[in-house]
């Protein structure tokens, strides 16, 4: 997908699900929605996220203090 993380065995990018969750979509809807999604697979995309995240947040806070 262009780069982009995607959920292994199927072609939804970690993007496509925050979307989805951030409007409001719930754990059992993007299931519904992504059949080839698993409940560990969402659990383990958002942990991408947060990974993602809090390294990007120290990387800003080195530069800032560096």
């Amino acid at each position: 997908m262009l780069g982009k993380p995607v959920i292994r065995g199927t072609r939804v990018t970690v993007g496509i699900l925050l979307e989805h969750l951030a409007s409001g979509w719930t754990l059992e809807e993007v299931l519904r929605n992504h059949p080839r999604l698993l409940r560990d697979d969402v659990y383990a995309a958002l942990a991408f996220a947060r990974s993602v995240v809090a390294r990007e947040s120290r990387r800003r806070r080195t530069r800032s203090t560096g």
